[in-house]
């Protein structure tokens, strides 16, 4: 580009700086629905004297480029009359200002082939600047927080309550035998007499526990704080292993109860076997407790469609709501309260009552202890959990015959 052309520009451009910079002052002071104070007033009128001083040296310099154009043009026009036979060699493309440049695409748009030519050449020509050129200009955001599904709540541990576990060895006792009571058979006779026997069911407790070693160049870098993440994580796995070793432990202990039938179950056969189930878990605790049933999120498709929250009225259930799901109960049938816990089997549908059971905890938390050597933090999570089914036919599972 010549020096008059780059001057020009140079020119041109501050004019319309100035100019905005003047819009800029007057549209604030209309946004506030004001007059120009004095100091907005001069500094407007400096901008326009100096837009006169830069038009006053753009004139002679626009009068000559147009001049230029216009002998480009006419020496165009006639290369074109001669037939293009003094064109460019199309691999010598090489156009010293922005006028020349003008001159062959005005004579591309009006025919000229070698012209559209030069300016198809001189296009294809160009580096193509793309991101994969350049990333180290473009580093990876993290937007928003960590994506992390982890279901943390325990729903047949909080229903039952976590007791303080104990030290030391210990057990449960139970009553395996009771004293007798009868009708005396006749005057002066001997009652009935029966000694009472009791056991003792031994607790053991497991310790669930994990651990993880960071460095510290990994907690010094990270965003979030990878700490933070790696803590909670790990409490929330201790939640997930705890809560399924308990729904495995009643499941195993209860005792079958006949299954439903084969085929789409009815409301009525739900409530029957239901009903049937309480009635045999009275006569294990005699009333002892609360009443329970338990099912594992894949059975919401079975019993939801059947007790809907619309219009419960003379209907055995309030309806179950699906965004209770996570908060412990999501409704009830015949007045039982219904857990939904991630740690039941698929299939699985749990009724009990919680004397037939205990769960006993005693969580230790976080430990941590640092790494100088290899400089790095070593993060364990763990605690001691045990579970003890008292009552085996106080738990009753119902299953569904495909």
């Amino acid at each position: 580009m010549r020096a008059t052309d780059q001057m020009l520009a140079r020119l041109s451009g501050e004019i319309a700086e100035k100019q905005n910079f003047i819009d800029g002052v007057v549209e604030a002071a209309e946004k506030e629905g004001r007059d120009l104070t004095s100091q907005e007033m001069e500094l407007v009128t400096r901008a326009r004297t100096r837009q006169g001083e830069l038009n006053d040296q753009a004139k002679p310099m626009q009068e000559a480029a147009e001049i230029a154009l216009e002998s480009a043009r006419r020496i165009s026009e006639i290369g074109k009359l001669m037939g293009d036979q003094q064109q460019k060699p199309v691999g010598e493309i090489a156009y010293r200002t922005a006028g020349e440049w003008t001159v062959d695409y005005i004579a591309a748009a009006t025919g000229s082939i070698s012209a559209k030519e030069r300016i198809e050449h001189y296009t294809r020509a160009a580096a193509h600047q793309t991101t994969a050129d350049n990333p180290g200009l473009l580093p990876v955001q993290i937007v928003g927080n960590l994506i992390n599904f982890v279901d943390q709540s325990r729903p047949l541990i909080g229903f039952f309550g976590a007791r303080q576990l104990p030290s030391g060895s210990w057990a449960r006792p139970r009553i395996t035998q009771h004293t007798q009571i009868a009708a005396q058979s006749a005057e002066k006779t001997e009652l009935v007499s029966r000694k009472m026997l009791i056991d003792s069911l031994p607790v053991t407790a497991t310790t669930m526990g994990g651990y993880i070693n960071l460095s510290r160049q990994n907690q010094a870098w990270s965003s979030p704080p990878i700490m933070d993440i790696v803590v909670s994580d790990l409490a929330g796995q201790y939640a997930i292993e705890t809560e399924n070793k308990f729904a495995d432990d009643l499941m195993a202990a209860a005792t079958a109860e006949t299954a439903l039938p084969t085929g789409a179950a009815t409301a009525a056969q739900v409530s029957a076997a239901l009903w049937t189930a309480v009635g045999n878990v009275y006569t294990a605790t005699k009333g002892v407790g609360r009443l329970f049933q338990a099912v594992s999120p894949d059975m919401l498709g079975l019993l939801g469609p059947l007790f809907a929250p619309v219009n419960p009225q003379n209907s055995q259930s309030t309806g179950f709501n699906a965004a209770d799901i996570g908060s412990g109960t999501v409704g009830s049938i015949s007045g039982v309260p219904v857990i939904v816990s991630a740690g039941l089997n698929a299939g699985s549908w749990l009724v009990g009552s919680t004397a037939g059971a205990e769960v006993y905890e005693d969580r230790i938390g976080v430990l941590s202890v640092i790494e100088p050597s290899v400089l790095g933090t070593q993060v364990a999570y763990g605690g001691f959990f045990a579970d003890v089914v008292l009552v085996p036919t106080a738990l009753r599972k119902i299953a569904k015959t495909p």
